[in-house]
């Protein structure tokens, strides 16, 4: 195997665990030595111990003069867990073999000159490409201390999300639906505004065959209008969180439902920056809107989103007062348009997927 074959074991090992790590990186390493794999690990959730530290226990003896393939920069400070490097000297690897840097200010290339200091060859950027896609998420997170945004829209062909009477139910399939649900597997929280609970009163959950991970519930309700009956008041399934105005009587709701946080914001209107910025004071890694056409469009008119899942289901609806994907007035130049540019395009059951972002993102 080439060293681009090794690297791609890691990468593999690192995407079986994407959303589950959070805060933290998904990362993989890969130990060889004498052309044969002797460990192999993964970082399994946050405040466990690291992907290196996995692939040396199992190697046991045999990591000793090996080479290391791993994703992410090993870390050099002491968080949850010691720093990786200090294992990796202390075992004598011979060479490491790393994807990318890590941008986390604490790590950022200190990793990289411990392991040189201390005599071990480093090669930087193999397979970089799709390591830095595979964490994403967390490098944004890192580069802006708010969450990477994913913008969700299921319509028609003609760019429906709704009949004019609000009916939306189902314009894609089954499919569609539980791919949905995979993505928010893989995302910390999701988000809508009122009008979706009080439209749809969904359950925000991730309903998968196999289960999965609940996302945090954001809901923006600037007068605290949800009602009593809502699914996200009293299922308690996953947590909920509500954002607020200033002027909503936020003591009175805490009370009433003290299982539920409630974040009361300086300004009369819920402003969609200042949420960002709580969430990322939260240490909220990813976000998944699936709001209505206002929302979306409060979204995009602000610029505010990192990606876009557009399921579109081979149906007409027509109409000019049917609800469209994205709300709000529309700029007056289509040089004012969001400039997005294509990432992939998949046909899920009898839908297609379609997946854009931000140019400046990449």
């Amino acid at each position: 195997m080439t060293k681009e074959e090794y690297m791609g074991v890691a990468l593999s090992l690192a995407e079986a665990t994407i959303g589950q790590t959070s805060p933290n990186p998904s990362v993989g390493a890969v130990l060889v030595k004498d052309g044969r794999i002797v460990g192999m690990g993964t970082h399994l959730k946050h405040g466990h111990e690291h992907a290196e530290v996995y692939a040396i226990r199992q190697a046991g003896k045999a990591a000793r003069n090996s080479d290391l393939y791993v994703t992410l920069e090993p870390c050099s400070h002491h968080g949850k867990t010691p720093p990786c490097v200090d294992l990796i000297i202390k075992q004598n690897i011979r060479k490491v073999y790393v994807a990318c840097t890590d941008p986390n200010p604490q790590v950022a290339g200190k990793g990289i000159e411990r392991l040189r200091q201390s005599g071990i060859e480093v090669e930087v950027g193999i397979q970089e490409t799709r390591a830095r896609e595979l964490n994403r998420k967390f490098f944004h997170f890192i580069q802006t201390n708010k969450p990477y945004v994913t913008l969700k829209v299921a319509m028609t062909l003609d760019g429906k999300t709704a009949t004019a009477d609000g009916d939306s139910k189902w314009i894609t399939s089954k499919d569609a639906r539980l791919d949905v649900h995979r993505e928010r597997d893989i995302h910390d929280a999701i988000l809508v505004g009122v009008n979706t609970i009080l439209q749809d009163n969904p359950q925000l959950t991730t309903r998968l065959p196999q289960g999965g991970k609940h996302p945090i519930r954001i809901i923006l309700d600037t007068n605290l209008r949800i009602p009593k009956y809502a699914q996200v008041l009293v299922d308690q399934q996953a947590p909920t969180w509500i954002f607020c105005g200033k002027n909503a009587n936020a003591d009175a709701f805490t009370k009433e439902y003290p299982y539920v946080r409630v974040f009361s914001l300086d300004s009369e209107q819920v402003e969609l920056d200042a949420v960002l910025e709580c969430l990322g004071e939260e240490r909220i890694q990813s976000l998944y809107v699936e709001g209505g056409s206002t929302i979306h469009g409060q979204f995009v008119a602000e610029k505010l989103i990192n990606e876009c899942h557009w399921y579109i289901a081979p149906k007409l609806l027509g109409g000019a007062d049917a609800i469209s994907s994205v709300g709000g007035a529309s700029p007056e130049k289509m040089s004012e348009a969001l400039d997005l540019e294509f990432g992939s395009v998949k046909q899920i059951g009898s839908d297609l997927k379609v997946i854009a972002r931000l140019k400046e993102a990449r």
